[in-house]
């Protein structure tokens, strides 16, 4: 049997999670806060309009590596804690690929991305796709940039298979191949080696 995602989305929104007087929730292992959305988005794409064209992509990188390093840190955070034991552990049969199922429903239960795993060869790729994501609510771009996406989901399988947590890391990378943003019904995600 694997994680049952419905169940998992289902199961993580009703847990009460409260913040603190900083607006930092202290669950999961992690301090999440609880800026908008829109926040996000217009500080990334304020930087993107002043930064020069030839330093754009740079900063586009430097974008996806702030994720990167938030997700593999905050991943493992998520998958040791209590509630994603609680949840979805009892689930898990097919170990290492039931963990990133498990690691996406928390994705999208806190509403960062709706996505899930199209296609896992263990260990070597891996293809998600999103139907939402909140970097797709800016404008509309000739660029991709699901940044927060592409960042976490190569920490999500350096955490599934890479060497033990904190030693795996720049194993992986993902390229966003598809983006609602650039007008496409959804954005598509993949991890492969470096």
């Amino acid at each position: 049997m694997t994680v049952m995602r419905d169940k998992v989305v289902k199961d993580l929104v009703d847990i009460t999670v409260k913040s603190d007087q900083d607006g930092l929730i202290p669950n999961f292992n992690v301090l999440v806060n609880q800026l908008p959305t829109t926040f996000w988005n217009s500080f990334a794409e304020r930087m993107l309009a002043a930064a020069p064209p030839e330093r754009r992509e740079a900063l586009e990188k430097a974008l996806v590596q702030c994720a990167y390093e938030c997700g593999y840190h905050t991943g493992y955070g998520i998958i040791t804690s209590e509630e994603f034991k609680a949840v979805v552990m009892p689930m898990v049969t097919e170990g290492a690929k039931d963990v990133l199922r498990g690691a996406y429903a928390v994705f999208t239960a806190w509403g960062w991305a709706k996505s899930g795993i199209m296609q896992i060869h263990e260990g070597e790729r891996m293809t998600i796709r999103a139907s939402d994501y909140y970097e797709a609510d800016g404008s509309k771009s000739d660029r991709k940039r699901a940044y927060m996406v592409r960042g976490i989901s190569a920490a999500f399988f350096e955490l599934a298979y890479s060497d033990p947590y904190p030693n795996g890391m720049n194993k992986f990378r993902c390229e966003q191949t598809k983006g609602i943003e650039c007008g496409d019904a959804f954005g598509e995600f993949v991890v492969t080696k470096m």
